[in-house]
This record gives structure tokens, sequence and C-alpha cells, in this order.
């Protein structure tokens, strides 16, 4: 049997890489709730990262490579005082974003945050606004930012939502590097070839291994991936633009190309599926659902699948507060998603290991009434021995109609339920919270909380007069869409 790996006839670009090319470059928005989701998720996106400079875990990877750089029209990293090539400036806007697990979220096969492509699209633009100004043009206005964004996060999303990376062992940031590198392309001015040549480069790359987010290694690293991802889809669309060769069929060539490499188990494995199986599925054209859609992590910077069940030990906290010890269980109820991902027993090593540990993220709220960022520190930890002994008495029970419902897209409902037992017989209600409230259903209730967290954020970094300003900025579509980028990053 011969085999085709060896046939020398350059294909046309893979259908995938031609439908995100067309997408990015033709495509125009015509959703006003696109449009003003993608301002709120502009202004809590960048409170995220404000907030993380307050740790200095995050904060020590910040800044040039080499001391005294200096770069022209450099890219601002708003709440420092760094100018840096977009490169690297990508890098550090997506670390101080991703950094607290406080930014928006998408769930469905594959999971992530679309806002993490924020790394590359202020750097860049940011950087080609300065540059455009200096050269006597009219600058780039926040509405490309904007347009910018809900191009990646529908990139991002659309891609997650039937195909899942995480079941071969692939992180969720490997969409956000493909979604990076094609709006940073656009930006840049890319043709369709350069754009396709872009995007080939993006799925050819080495890809990350979630092994960082996940018992017994998870760490730190999950706090920066995203801004290596983003960060790397600027230099990816940058080598593009300088007119490198694409590789066409680099998602379906025989043995050689994702497909074969990297979308499944193992060798073995794939050769045994049939050949569509594994390829991407695209659940529905490009537009703008899921901007429209988006979730909001709003009341705790907590991994999603455990947002309802903090809610819910909130509500619980004023019956149980008093009553620790007289605790014999408590039932976390949950879907499947939750259960895989971030249900976790025995020691959690770090920060990072517990704020994706769905029994730490319970115990927290249930005992203090809230959950915070300091509540996942080694020195609040180790200062409260009752979290560990309350994660021991909890049992994790999966719900068929919560998993279910986790994936109908017109639900996309992230339920948890707990009730606590005590050793007396008595018991709590079973407190149920379907829906977050950052949820598509419960904007109305959403986006005036979502204002106060990003002025609280904004206030953990800067003056009165200056956090003023920069909620006048964002107060409205109209206002915010037509000023200058350079401007608007000056005042952050």
């Amino acid at each position: 049997m011969s085999a085709t790996y060896d046939l020398n006839e350059r294909p046309d670009y893979d259908d995938v890489l031609q439908q995100i090319a067309d997408y990015a470059l033709d495509y125009r928005i015509e959703s006003e709730e696109a449009w003003e989701t993608a301002r709120y998720c502009l202004m809590d996106t960048l409170g995220c990262g404000l907030l993380a400079l307050r740790f200095p875990e995050c904060t020590k990877h910040l800044g040039p490579l080499v001391e005294g750089t200096i770069v022209p029209h450099g890219a601002r990293v708003p709440g420092t005082p760094y100018r840096l090539d977009p490169v690297k400036a990508a890098w550090d806007i997506g670390c101080i974003v991703r950094w607290l697990d406080y930014n928006d979220t998408w769930l469905a096969a594959e999971w992530g945050h679309p806002s993490d492509n924020l790394g590359a699209i202020l750097a860049v633009a940011d950087h080609l606004s300065q540059k455009r100004v200096a050269n006597g043009q009219a600058p780039l206005a926040m509405k490309a930012v904007l347009e910018a964004m809900i191009l990646a996060h529908e990139i991002q999303g659309v891609l997650a939502l039937e195909n899942s990376f995480n079941r071969v062992g692939l992180d969720h940031v490997v969409l956000v590097k493909v979604a990076s590198t094609a709006v940073s392309a656009k930006l840049m001015g890319a043709n369709r070839e350069q754009m396709l040549s872009a995007l080939s480069h993006a799925w050819v790359d080495g890809q990350a291994l979630r092994t960082y987010r996940h018992a017994p290694n998870a760490g730190s690293r999950k706090s920066w991936a995203a801004g290596d991802a983003t960060s790397r889809g600027v230099r990816l669309a940058d080598i593009a633009m300088r007119g490198e060769m694409g590789i066409p069929g680099v998602l379906t060539a025989p043995q050689w190309g994702f497909y074969d490499v990297l979308f499944s188990k193992t060798n073995r494995d794939q050769a045994l599926k049939p050949e569509s199986s594994r390829r991407f599925a695209l659940a529905q054209p490009f537009g703008s659902y899921v901007m429209e859609n988006i979730l909001f992590k709003i009341s705790f910077p907590a991994e999603f699948h455990a947002q309802t069940a903090a809610e819910a030990a909130v509500t619980l906290h004023p019956q149980v507060k008093g009553r620790l010890e007289d605790i014999d269980r408590i039932e976390i109820t949950t879907h499947e998603s939750a259960i895989r991902i971030i249900s976790k027993q025995g020691k959690l090593a770090n920060p990072a290991d517990r704020d994706h540990c769905l029994q730490y993220m319970t115990a927290v709220p249930l005992i203090f009434g809230n959950l915070t960022a300091e509540h996942y520190e080694d020195s609040f930890h180790q200062a409260h021995p009752e979290i560990d002994r309350l994660r021991e008495k909890m049992q994790v029970i999966e719900d068929e109609r919560y998993t279910r419902e986790y994936l109908e897209a017109d639900k996309r409902s992230i339920a948890n339920a707990i009730q606590v037992f005590f050793k007396d017989g008595s018991s709590t209600d079973k407190v149920a919270v379907e829906y977050p409230i950052g949820h598509r259903r419960r904007r109305k209730e959403g986006m005036p909380l979502l204002v106060e967290k990003f002025l609280a954020n904004l206030q953990t970094r800067f003056p009165a007069q200056q956090c003023d300003a920069i909620m006048d900025s964002c107060a409205s579509l109209g206002r915010l869409e037509v000023m200058p980028v350079h401007e608007f990053v000056s005042q952050l």
C-alpha cells in the first residue's frame, strides 16, 4: 500500500483556515448587543488586569526583557510605566488580565477566556495608533479595538463549541493563539494571503499541554499561559506580514498535520476513527454569538464552573458560620465538567491549585461569607485549617440534568447546588444556583455590578480624578468608540 503523505502536490489552504480568514477580513458587525457587550467586556478585562498588579508573583513577570530598552511608539501596559514592543506588551497585558482568574469565560466542549485576546489587541492597536499620529495620519479609534474583541471572541468561541482540545491533553490557549493571530493580522492590515499564512503558523506552532492546570502539577503557569499565547499571535502575524509563506495543509496533511498529530490521544486511536471525526466541527457560521453570550465573572475571582457553587455557599453562610464543628457532611451537586476539571481531594499546593478546586471555592464562602483573590494566598490558607477540615466533609455528586443543560445552546447553564447536613440529623435547605450573575440571562442584574467592579478595580491603582476620567471615557459606546486608542491607553 503506497503512502499518501509523499505526494508533493501543494494543496489549497484548509477550509477551516479560509473560513476564519474570510470572517476576520470581511465580516461586518451589525449586532448592537455585541458592540455594547464588548464595551462592558473591555472595562471588565482592564479592571481584572489592574487588580492583579497588587500581587508580586504577577508583577515579577512584567517589563522589558532587557532593562532600559527604549521602544519607539511602544505599547503601554495598563497600570504600569512600561512601554514595550507589541509582542512583550501583549504578553504582559495578557498575563495581568488572566492572573486572578477573574476575566470572562466561555464554556462549551472546550472552555476558555476570550478576553485573553485583549493582550494582543490592545498592544498592537496602541502601537499602531501612536505610529499613525507620528506619521501625520489619523489615529486608530477604539471602535477598532471593540471590533477586534468581538471577532476574537467569535473565533475562539465557535471553535470551542464542539471541539474538545482538553480531551486530547491540549490547553485551551491554542484558541487564544489562533484568535489573537487573526485579529492582530487584521489590525496590521493583512491581505487574505497574509492572513492565511499567519493562521497556518498559529496551528503548526507548538501547542501547550494542560499539565499545569491539573493535579498534581497545577501551578502558576496557568496564570500566564494566555499572555504567552496572545503574544505569540502578535509575533506570528508580524512574521506573515513580512511575507513569510504559509503552510496550506497544516490541519489536514496526512501524518504530519494537526489533526493526525495532535487531535487524538494516540496515533492508534486516530487510525481507528473515521476521518470525519478527526476534524474540527464548526457548529455554526462565525458571527457575533459569542460576545453576545459571554459569561462575566462579577462576584468571585474563581474558575467559572464554581461560580454558582460560591454564590450558593454565600447564601448558606449565615446558617453554618456558627456550626462548623457540627457539620457531618456537605453535598455539592454539580455538572460533569466541574467534576472533571476542578474537583480535587488532598493537599492543595499553591494559590493556582486552590482557585481551581471546587471544594476550596465552596468552603471559603461557607465559612467567611465571601471569596476574594486574597483567600487563595498561602498565608490565608495556612492561617485557617478549618477550610481543609470542611473540604474533607464534602461529597461531589453529578446531576445529569445539570450536565445536559450545560451544553444546550439555549441554556448554557453552569449549575451547582449546596446542602449542609449536621451531626444532629438536621440540614440546611438545598440551595441551587443554575445561572451565575454574569450569565446572559442575568445581564440586567449583572451589568451595574460589573461597572461597580470596574470602578473598585480602578481605585486599587489610580487616584480619584483619574478614575473619574476613565469611567467617563467608558460611560457610553458612542463616546468610547470614537476615542483614539493611544489617548485611551494614556489614561491607564
